[in-house]
């Protein structure tokens, strides 16, 4: 063979013969790629296994990702790992943290539209101190497995753990209230004092003039939910004053403080029908309100008072003889250019229904129909008045009493006005205070002044009058008083038994008698014999 020409070989170094290559008739792998061939194999296998058991990926968006870290963070079922965090991302606004979560296969049904998603950490709440387990293990995402069959792939976390889990046996209804109260997420719901379930949901009507409320009742005690159920605030503690004392009524420590709602057939009812779910009922301030019949349609009046209303505020009742018909909605202020005088107009919802009494053996008339127009044109010509009253003295809250006055002074009256103008008159107390008004007005007029210097003057005299008695005549007043003295005296001893006098006059008197007697016996002889007059007196035959 030629060798290739390159740089000169020294002389020395001998040449070394070609080898000669020939080709293998076989092939056989060496066992040194067995083992990375194996790995491949169980490289790919494992890759199949982790494909083949991967559940769906999805995506929960939190207020931020405090606890959670990529990798670490698990999200757990029941305790059961179904998933982990994968990743997690602020959003493009910077509002909010995006976390993306990997399923297990056994929980790709977990991605439908009503799943719910929450991070697990410590809490304080109301239904107590949560999450304390986490304080080792580090917070984890819990799941609320929703019942919707249409998958989704995004969702929005929960702040807080759900009060009711979709596992939970038992109903959820609707109440509806004038106020959110002490209610909060996680408030009980009592029957009997005994909790049976809790609020799971609130929110604002869409009028602005009431709430919402979801409530959730587990089960078996869902079944004492019936159609006829009454539904009030169960908060704090209610404190009533009446003819046995003073009554205090609350359902537990737990609704003190952070308040609770109540549920019960009206008294003398058997629980109705059991209530389906989400039926929706009303929510009553308290458990007389919830306990009282229906109302029915409201009627609005309107009544103009004279005098202060220092006591009387919005939502003060308004009672017929004890009997409760509605309440003050409005206070206002009228000014008449024309009399230059100020009215009080305080508007009234007054509800008809109430008064369960009947009228001549027939039922009330319904509000608005012209039965009832008469009625009550002949209730206010008879003296149907307005009247504020005291209803507590030591805080001096006013309400409207609706009463019979016959002696009240006639009034126009005009029923087909809308608010209806209801007559007032002025109460026992503020007559009073115009009489003594009058009296003080009167008292004013009295010359006080002029009178106590008269006063003066008269005690100035009579001061002389004294001085000058003590003086001038008390002296002469003495002398006369002794020779008065003398005199008695003098007039006494003349009168005594043994004194000269006393015998003269004791013997005139005998002398005095005699004559008398002699008289009378001349009388009964010229009695006897008037001619002796004439004749003189003759002697006696025998």
């Amino acid at each position: 063979m030629n060798r290739p020409q390159g740089p000169e070989m020294p002389p020395d170094e001998p040449d070394v013969p070609e080898a000669a290559i020939e080709p293998r008739r076989g092939w056989l792998p060496s066992l040194v790629w067995v083992v990375p061939l194996i790995a491949a194999l169980i490289g790919i296998a494992l890759v199949v296994k982790s494909v083949t058991e991967r559940g769906p990926a999805i995506t929960i968006t939190f207020n931020n990702a405090e606890g959670l870290e990529p990798g670490k963070t698990q999200v757990k079922y029941k305790d059961v790992v179904v998933g982990s965090v994968k990743s997690i991302m602020l959003s493009k606004d910077h509002s909010h943290v995006e976390v993306g979560v990997q399923l297990s296969k056994q929980a790709e049904n977990f991605a439908v539209k009503d799943t719910r998603f929450w991070v697990v950490r410590p809490r304080v709440g109301a239904n107590g101190v949560s999450g304390i387990g986490t304080l080792l293990s580090g917070a984890y995402i819990g799941v609320d497995v929703g019942r919707s069959q249409e998958t989704q792939s995004e969702f929005a976390g929960l702040e807080a753990p759900p009060p009711v889990t979709g596992d939970q046996k038992g109903r959820r209804f609707t109440l509806h209230g004038d106020s959110l109260g002490s209610i909060d997420i996680g408030s009980p719901i009592f029957y009997r004092r005994v909790q049976v379930g809790q609020v799971y949901g609130i929110s604002l009507d869409k009028d602005g003039k009431g709430v919402t409320m979801q409530v959730f009742v587990a089960a078996p005690y869902d079944q004492y939910v019936g159609t006829n159920s009454r539904w009030w605030h169960a908060s704090g503690v209610n404190v009533r004053l009446d003819s046995n004392g003073f009554v205090v009524n609350t359902q537990s420590v737990t609704s003190i403080l952070i308040g609770g709602l109540s549920f019960r057939s009206p008294p003398g009812q058997a629980t109705g029908p059991q209530a389906a779910d989400y039926t929706s009922f009303r929510l009553a301030s308290d458990e007389a309100d919830a306990m009282r019949a229906p109302d029915g349609i409201p009627v609005r009046a309107v009544m103009y008072f004279n005098q202060s209303l220092r006591g009387l505020s919005v939502g003060a009742s308004v009672d017929f003889r004890g009997i409760v018909l509605g309440q003050v909605t409005d206070i206002g202020v009228d000014y008449d250019p024309g009399t230059r005088s100020f009215t009080m107009p305080v508007t009234l919802e007054l509800y008809p229904d109430r008064l369960r009494r009947r009228v001549h053996g027939q039922p009330v008339p319904e509000a608005g129909t012209g039965e009832s127009q008469q009625l009550l044109q002949h209730l206010v010509e008879s003296g149907l008045r307005g009247q504020l009253r005291t209803g507590n003295l030591l805080t001096g809250q006013l309400y409207i009493a609706l009463d019979v006055f016959p002696k009240a002074e006639h009034v126009k009256f005009d029923v087909t006005r809308d608010p209806i103008e209801l007559p007032t008159i002025a109460n026992s107390l503020d007559a009073l205070q115009t009489q003594l008004a009058d009296i003080a007005k009167k008292l004013q007029r009295v010359p006080f002044d002029q009178i106590g210097t008269n006063l003066n003057k008269s005690l100035e005299n009579a001061d002389k009058l004294f001085a000058q008695l003590n003086t001038e005549i008390m002296p002469q007043a003495r002398d006369t008083l002794a020779m008065a003295k003398q005199t008695f005296g003098s007039a006494e001893a003349t009168l005594r038994q043994d004194s000269p006098i006393q015998a003269d006059v004791h013997q005139a008197m005998q002398e005095l008698t005699r004559t008398l007697q002699s008289l009378n016996a001349l009388a009964d002889y010229l009695e006897r014999h008037p001619e002796a007059l004439l004749r003189g007196k003759t002697e006696d035959k025998p």
